[in-house]
C-alpha cells in the first residue's frame, strides 16, 4: 500500500485509473488543468493502457469520450464548468442515447469565481441535461465519487458528472492507494465493440421521445439507489426525534459546517449530506424533512437542492435571504449565517465568535493590493503597446487568456467568451456598417483559442465581407491554464510527437488573403505591419488582415523568450510623465521613492529590453552588466 499527498485533481485522476478509465480527454481550464496531467503521470508510472488527449475544445473532447463508451470502453472527460457550455449540445443528447460503457465527465465549479468568467453552477447544467451528478467534499471524497460515478454509468448505461468545486480541486489529502495495474486489467483487456443501432445511436426526434421515456425511468432507479449510498448520502437523525432545526449541505459547505457543528458541540443541530444532489434522494430527504421545523440548506453556488425541496415554509437558504446569493460559503460566511439564524428562533447561540485568527492576521498584515498584470518579459504587453499606439480610435474585442490582461493596457474593450473576439469585432463592424460609418476594430485572440473557437467565427466574418484587423496571439502555449501544448507545435498530451497544425495554413484555409507573421518585441516593425494591415482592410479589394504576433512565452521557454538579455536601467533624465506605467504597465518599472522616479526591480527584469522602445524621453537606456 502507498501513501502519498495528492492535490484534489490528483485524486479524481487516482479515482479514475482505479476505475480503470481507457480513454480521457480534456481541454484545460481552471480549476481542472491538473486532472489529465496527473492522470498521464498514473499512467505512465504504473504503464497503464490509457489513451489521453488535449482536445481543441470540449465539446471535441466529449465527442472523442462518448465515441469511446458507445464502443464499449470506459471513458472520462475533464474541464471547467464554462466549458460545460461548449459541451452542452454533445450533453443534452448523449444522456437520451445512453453508453455502453462507463462515461464521467469531470466539470470543476469555481465559486467566486477566482478565474472564470462565471461563478455558473454545473449541478443545474446536469438538472437540465437529466444526468445524475455526485458533488465531494474532500479529496478522498473526489476520488472515491470517480470510481463510484464510472461505476454507476455503465450499470444504468449513461452519463455521470462529477462536480468538484475550486477548493476540492486544489486542496491536498493524503490519501493511501495499491498499485493500479491489476485494477486496470479487468477493463484495459476491454476491446472496442461498436454495435450497430441507428435507431439508438442514429435516433430521430420520434425515436428520441421515447429514448426520453427511458431516460425518465433510469433516473427514478438512480435516486432510489442515491439513498441507499450512504457513504454518498447520509444524515445523523435520532430515531424518532423531531428537532427545531436541521442543516442539509452538500460539497464543500459540507466540509465547513460538519467542522463547525464539531467543534461548538452541537449535536442539537442535525446534518444531512447529499453528495449525490440529483437526482435527489427523494426517500432520504424526506426523512430529514420530517424530521425538522427549520431546515437551512448551505449549497455553492446556487439553489438547486433548495429548488428539488420545494418547501418554501420550512427551507431557510438564498431563496429566504438567509444565505449570501454570490460568492463562496466561506467558514466565516456560514458561522455568520447560522450564527443570525439561532438569533433569530430564539435557539442556543454559539459560544464563540467566529474567528479562527485567520482574519484578524491578514489584516494586521496590511499587504499590498496588487492587480493582476501580464508577466514581465511577456510578449502579449508589447503586442498591446503597438496595437494602442498604432490604432489609438479602435474598437479592441478581446478573448479568453493571458491577453485578457492588455484591458489594464486599454487595448481592450470586450471579453466575453471563447472566440468571441472574432465574433464580435464582425458584429461591430457590420453595426457600424450600417449606418455608413467605417469603424476601426483590432480583434485579439491566443493561439489556444484560436485552435479552440476561432475558425467557425473567422469563416464567418469572410463569408460576409466583415473588415477588421485580428491579431492572433501566438506564445506557442496554453499559458493561462499551465503550460498545456497546442495543435501548432505538434507536442501531444503526454509529451509524444504528434502533427504540428501551423497557424498561417488553418487561416488561410479560413478564406484569408492577408497573412503575415512578426515577433512583437520588435515594434517598429509590429506597428509598420499595424499600418500595412489598416490599409489593406480600407482598401476596396481587401478585407481581414491577420497578423501573427509570434513569440514564445517568457515562462514556458525562458531561454528561447530572451536570447539576448539586455540589461536596462532608468536615468536621471526621466520626467516622472508616467508613460511607461500607465502604457506598459511592466511590474519590472516601479516608483522609487528614495530617487523620486521610475526605476527598475532587476530581481523582476527578465532583460528583454522592449522597455527602450517605450519611453518618450528616452530614458531607459541600456547598461552593461
Amino acid at each position: 500500500m502507498k501513501q502519498e499527498i495528492f492535490l484534489g485533481n490528483g485524486a479524481i485522476a487516482l479515482g479514475l485509473m482505479e476505475a480503470g478509465c481507457q480513454v480521457m480527454t480534456s481541454y484545460p481550464g481552471t480549476p481542472s488543468s491538473e486532472i489529465l496531467p496527473e492522470a498521464i503521470r498514473l499512467i505512465k508510472s504504473e504503464a497503464l493502457n490509457t489513451y489521453v488527449e488535449w482536445s481543441t475544445n470540449e465539446k471535441v473532447a466529449l465527442d472523442n469520450a462518448f465515441a469511446a463508451a458507445i464502443s464499449g470502453k470506459r471513458a472520462a472527460c475533464c474541464m471547467k464548468q464554462v466549458g460545460l457550455n461548449v459541451a452542452a449540445d454533445t450533453l443534452m443528447s448523449a444522456v437520451y442515447m445512453g453508453t455502453v460503457g462507463g462515461l464521467v465527465i469531470i466539470s470543476c465549479d469555481d465559486p467566486g469565481p477566482h478565474s472564470s468568467q462565471t461563478e455558473q453552477d454545473t449541478r443545474f447544467m446536469a438538472r437540465l441535461a437529466k444526468i445524475p451528478i455526485l458533488d465531494p467534499a474532500t479529496p478522498e471524497e473526489a476520488r472515491l465519487m470517480a470510481s463510484l460515478a464510472m461505476e454507476l454509468s455503465e450499470e444504468f448505461r449513461i452519463p455521470f458528472i462529477l462536480r468538484p468545486a475550486i477548493r476540492v480541486c486544489h486542496a491536498r489529502q493524503n490519501l493511501s492507494w495499491d498499485t493500479l495495474k491489476a485494477k486496470h486489467i479487468k477493463y484495459g483487456a476491454r476491446k472496442a465493440s461498436f454495435e450497430k443501432d441507428p435507431g439508438r445511436w442514429a435516433a430521430t426526434p420520434r425515436f428520441r421521445f421515447i429514448l426520453h421515456g427511458e431516460l425518465n425511468k433510469k433516473l427514478d432507479a438512480i435516486g432510489e439507489r442515491f439513498s441507499a449510498l450512504s457513504h454518498i448520502n447520509y444524515h445523523n437523525l435520532d430515531e424518532g426525534k423531531q428537532y427545531p432545526l436541521g442543516i442539509i449541505a452538500g460539497g464543500v459547505p459540507f466540509a465547513a459546517i460538519n467542522d463547525i457543528l464539531k467543534d461548538e458541540k452541537r449535536d442539537d443541530i442535525p446534518l444531512l449530506k447529499l453528495g449525490a444532489p440529483y437526482p435527489l434522494p427523494k426517500r432520504l430527504t424526506d426523512e430529514f424533512m420530517g424530521a425538522c421545523e427549520k431546515v437551512l440548506v448551505l449549497e455553492e453556488t446556487d439553489t438547486l437542492i433548495e429548488y428539488l425541496l420545494g418547501d418554501n415554509r420550512k427551507v431557510l437558504g438564498r431563496i429566504s435571504g438567509h444565505v449570501p446569493s454570490q460568492g463562496e460559503l466561506l467558514p466565516k460566511v456560514i458561522f455568520d449565517c447560522l450564527g443570525k439564524i439561532l438569533k433569530e428562533l430564539k435557539l442556543e447561540p454559539f459560544n464563540r465568535r467566529e474567528n479562527y485568527g485567520i482574519n484578524q492576521l491578514v489584516q494586521s498584515l496590511e499587504l499590498p493590493i496588487r492587480k493582476p498584470t501580464l508577466c514581465a518579459g511577456c510578449p502579449h504587453r508589447a503586442s498591446f503597446f503597438t496595437i494602442r499606439k498604432t490604432r489609438p480610435k479602435t474598437i479592441f474585442t478581446s478573448d479568453i487568456g493571458c491577453y485578457t490582461l492588455g484591458l489594464n493596457l486599454g487595448a481592450v474593450d470586450t471579453v466575453l467568451d471563447m472566440g468571441a473576439a472574432i465574433t464580435m469585432a464582425s458584429g461591430f463592424y457590420h453595426a457600424y456598417k450600417q449606418d455608413g460609418v467605417d469603424q476601426p476594430v483590432v480583434a485579439t485572440i491566443g493561439d489556444s483559442t484560436f485552435y479552440h473557437s476561432g475558425t467557425a467565427g473567422l469563416l464567418n466574418a469572410v463569408y460576409n465581407d466583415a473588415r477588421f484587423i485580428l491579431v492572433i496571439l501566438d506564445n506557442l502555449i496554453t499559458a493561462m491554464t499551465g503550460m498545456q501544448p497546442t495543435p501548432g507545435i505538434g507536442i501531444r498530451a503526454d509529451g509524444s510527437k504528434g502533427k504540428a497544425i501551423p497557424l498561417e495554413r488553418v487561416v488561410k484555409g479560413c478564406g484569408i488573403d492577408f497573412i503575415e507573421e512578426v515577433d512583437p518585441y520588435d515594434t517598429k516593425a509590429m506597428g509598420a505591419l499595424m499600418k500595412q494591415a489598416t490599409q489593406y482592410v480600407e482598401s476596396p479589394d481587401g478585407g481581414i488582415a491577420v497578423i501573427i504576433a509570434r513569440h514564445p512565452c517568457v515562462i514556458a521557454y525562458r531561454a528561447e523568450a530572451v536570447p539576448e538579455r539586455i540589461p536596462v536601467e532608468v536615468t536621471d533624465d526621466c520626467t516622472e510623465c508616467n508613460f511607461c506605467h500607465d502604457r506598459f504597465e511592466c511590474p519590472a518599472l516601479y516608483k522609487d521613492e528614495s530617487l523620486g522616479r521610475t526605476d527598475i526591480n532587476q530581481a523582476l527584469c527578465v532583460q528583454c529590453g522592449v522597455c527602450l522602445q517605450v519611453c518618450p524621453t528616452g530614458a531607459i537606456v541600456a547598461t552593461e552588466e
